[in-house]
């Protein structure tokens, strides 16, 4: 949005000082700081911090969130004209800050979610320097005297702590399962003086109401504020060729929505199902010729619904499915956390990088899950380019909130903000209350037995549907996730997060939960994920390493050991869990290298048996988005991706298992396996399938070929087979016309597999264009074969699979600059037979 003119505040100076003691004398520097900017990383480049995320820094940095701090910067008054008012504008303070203009106080904040804005201009002396002051006091003293609502018994002593639930800034901030007790402080967002004519563009709203390839209904809201006399306003519609679809000029008084019809529009779909054109929509606020104000926002032409008719095959249940331009999609994506720990970070933000990441793994949406923060315009604006749909959570996250007048009225400035700044994005599939608090709030009744409403109920089952009726009312709206059923995980309805795998209860079949929490490697191995009969599975997953490179790039080298302290302290979740996982699959790890291999291969199985199983269920079972897609720092998690952008073996494990056809295995027991075929494109798949069983050595056992006519939309079994546990073979399916790719079925755990010792794979490598194009074969069966690097921005079109006997696959290997031979090799799990 532009209008008058901008002076940007983004040089800055920052202190610490004991709480409350006010600006003393002597004492440590003033360190220049850029605005956005992050306290912890101006003392680490001040050498006053040793940077957190090393070695076992974060508890060093504690201190930090105790102190008081200041935040100043000087500025020259810009000119105002006559009716033109001037406003000190903050995108983001976090959290708890007073604003001084010259001495003076001009306003206070609480809330690290929404902007702030403040009229300066009868303090203001044009042309003269004004200096700008912001004190951030520490949460607990600004918290000093609240009491949280009840606690859960789960998260119970670190919500007491933290206090985090009664306040408005990034939950994770307090330490998660996958990340570390960081919370930021400073100006996060930018800042900047505004000179406002007298009249503005406050808000411009676009809406698909309906829309087909033939036509589309849609709407054009304009909100204006200030003196509009006189004055008129221009819309402009812009398709994606730059030819003018609609323009229209009338007097800037009239309010009325302007409601406008294309004919043969051009839609906007996700990337698995077509293409992503994005329409121009600006508007003008003209004072005769000359222009007062303008914006400009880049907008799609598509529908959005979500789905929850009764599921006729399975009485008792209903669906829960997206519906994209009027088409069912089967939803295939992941749970997105913030990219790091320090959110005012703008210059490590990696989101180019990782939403082609999802796109490449066939993903079609992400959830932005609701512990973090509202990502910044540049994430949706990539979504909406690359064709990925955005769940998007509210703000709230695994915890009891108050519902306080004071904290409901900051909940709905903020809301009000990111709904305004979000809605027209054609990514944007569903706006959810919160994050886990129906359904842990519903277990912590069922273990005390005492029924008590959810502190902060009224957010989501009333606060948040009442403004998005009027903000949004097109885009679905989910009160929290899981939730639905009868009980908020059940599978008969909505959505669920599994926590079978992992955390050992068996899935809800509808009003409660059956057994309690357990860790036992049979209470959690991921084939328990067969259970699952839900509708919609937005969170499931599975813990796995970082790469070993990754590692050494952050820790101490005497903790590079899965027995070490240091070690565990990159372990936010009970350490011992991945270990009761791994131990059926892989057995027990030796090594660190082991622990890395081990996990990742556990990772990518189960999370490709999983999928592989929801997907065969559609339609009753209509999307999975795993956790979790990317680190916020160094750890070993349940990331796909780790911090520093390496893919881990589960990556392209998922990619495949994500990809628009897929052939897949389902064991039934006793043997008895079938084949199915799920479709999710436009297209029906006209092929024939060979199906064969051979020996690790390639020998044939069996050979089978069937026809295949798959509808659209569709997941069919299409042969059934007998196929006993056997440790020297393997069975295979592949496609005669390259429909989709080849897959397997392992009957034993890969540890119990009579793979040869002796075997490796024979790599061939050149460098094209900067690239590096590598070829490997395998004369026997080799499992888990893979390319590593010390590098962490390489990207490889394939990696982490089985090469069967006798087969070729080709690699491209990509990077920020040139690749070459020596900076690549490969491994596979026969290596580490070998060695032990």
């Amino acid at each position: 949005m532009s209008g008058g003119s901008s002076v940007r505040l983004d040089q800055w100076e920052l202190r610490d000082f004991d709480p409350g003691a006010g600006p003393v004398e002597g004492g440590e520097a003033w360190l220049a700081v850029a605005a956005p900017g992050d306290t912890y990383l101006t003392l680490v480049n001040a050498g006053r911090l040793d940077h957190p995320y090393k070695a076992r820094n974060e508890h060093a940095a504690a201190w930090v969130r105790d102190r008081e701090w200041r935040w100043r910067t000087t500025f020259v008054a810009p000119e105002a004209g006559e009716g033109e008012t001037v406003e000190l504008v903050f995108d983001g303070l976090d959290t708890f800050a007073t604003v001084y203009l010259d001495g003076a106080e001009i306003g206070r904040a609480d809330n690290m979610f929404r902007h702030w804005i403040f009229s300066v201009g009868d303090r203001l002396r044009a042309g003269e320097t004004h200096a700008l002051e912001v004190r951030f006091d520490p949460t607990a003293v600004a918290l000093e005297g609240k009491t949280p609502p009840p606690p859960w018994a789960a998260f119970t002593d670190r919500i007491s702590r933290s206090k985090r639930n009664l306040m408005r800034k990034a939950q994770f901030g307090w330490g998660w399962d996958w990340g570390p007790d960081l919370p930021t402080v400073g100006v996060w967002k930018k800042a900047r003086l505004e000179v406002r004519p007298r009249a503005r563009i406050d808000d411009v709203a676009f809406t698909t109401l309906t829309a087909t390839s033939a036509r589309a209904e849609t709407r054009i809201d304009v909100e204006l504020s200030g003196t509009t006399a006189g004055l008129r306003t221009e819309i402009v519609l812009t398709d994606p060729q730059g030819r003018t679809a609609f323009r229209q000029e009338r007097d800037a008084a009239e309010t009325a929505p302007i409601p406008l019809t294309l004919d043969a529009p051009q839609l906007w779909w996700t990337h698995d199902l077509g293409a992503q054109p994005l329409y121009d929509l600006t508007v003008r606020l003209l004072d005769g010729d000359r222009l007062l104000d303008e914006t400009t926002r880049a907008v799609g032409v598509r529908t959005i619904d979500l789905d929850q008719s009764p599921d006729p095959d399975e009485p008792g249940a209903t669906f829960f499915r997206f519906v994209l331009n009027g088409m069912p999609i089967f939803a295939k994506g992941a749970c997105w956390v913030p990219t790091t720990s320090f959110v005012a970070d703008v210059a490590s933000e990696p989101y180019d990088r990782l939403i082609a990441h999802a796109a490449r793994a066939n993903m079609n949406m992400i959830r932005v899950w609701g512990g973090g923060i509202y990502e910044p315009d540049l994430f949706y604006d990539l979504c909406d380019r690359k064709g990925v749909l955005i769940w998007q959570d509210f703000m709230f996250a695994c915890a009891p909130y108050p519902d306080d007048d004071a904290f409901v009225a900051s909940v709905r400035a903020e809301v009000d903000h990111q709904v305004r700044r979000l809605r027209h994005h054609p990514s944007m599939a569903l706006w959810c209350g919160n994050n886990e608090n129906e359904a842990i709030h519903r277990i912590d009744v069922d273990v005390s037995g005492v029924e008590v409403p959810l502190p902060g109920a009224v957010l989501y089952d009333a606060v948040v549907p009442g403004m998005l009726a009027t903000l949004d009312p097109t885009t679905p709206y989910w009160p929290g996730s899981p939730g639905g059923g009868a009980h908020p995980n059940s599978m008969k309805a909505g959505d669920v997060h599994d926590w079978t795998v992992w955390h050992g209860i068996p899935p809800i079949p509808d009003d409660r939960m059956v057994e309690p929490f357990g860790y036992a490697p049979e209470k959690i191995v991921y084939q328990r994920y067969a259970e699952d009969t839900a509708r919609f599975i937005s969170e499931f997953g599975i813990q796995a390493a970082p790469a070993l490179a990754t590692l050494k790039r952050w820790m101490d080298p005497a903790d590079l050991d899965p027995e070490s302290e240091g070690f565990h302290l990159r372990i936010k979740d009970e350490s011992k869990k991945a270990l009761a996982m791994i131990d059926p699959v892989t057995g027990p790890p030796a090594t660190l290298q082991d622990y890395i291999d081990f996990t990742q291969w556990t990772q990518a199985e189960g999370l490709k048996f999983g999928i592989e199983h929801f997907r065969r269920r559609r339609p009753h079972c209509s999307g999975a988005l795993l956790w979790q897609f990317n680190d916020c720092w160094p750890c070993v998690s349940w990331s796909l991706i780790d911090y520093d952008g390496v893919e881990k073996a589960a990556y392209h494990a998922v990619r495949r298992a994500f990809a628009p056809v897929l052939a897949s295995f389902g064991e039934l027991g006793d043997g008895a396996v079938e084949l199915w075929i799920s479709n999710d494109t436009q297209s029906p798949v006209e092929d024939r399938a060979v199906i064969a069983l051979t020996t690790l050595d390639g020998r044939a056992i069996w050979s089978e070929e069937v026809a295949l006519d798959i509808p659209v939309d569709a997941s069919l079994s299409v042969w059934s087979g007998v196929v006993p546990a056997c440790d020297d073979q393997v069975l295979t399916v592949r496609s005669t016309t390259g429909a989709y790719e080849a897959n397997r079925l392992l009957t034993v755990p890969v540890m119990d597999l009579k793979l040869d010792a002796r075997a490796r794979p024979v790599m061939t490598a050149r460098v094209v264009d900067g690239a590096l194009e590598v070829e490997l074969s395998a004369r026997v069966y080799l499992a888990f074969v893979h390319l590593v690097s010390d590098r962490a921005d390489l990207e490889f079109s394939d990696n982490h699979f089985d090469l069967r006997a006798g087969e070729t696959r080709n690699i491209r290997v990509t990077g920020a600059s040139p690749v070459t031979a020596a900076e690549v090799s490969v491994r596979c799990w026969n290596d580490r037979i070998a060695e032990a």
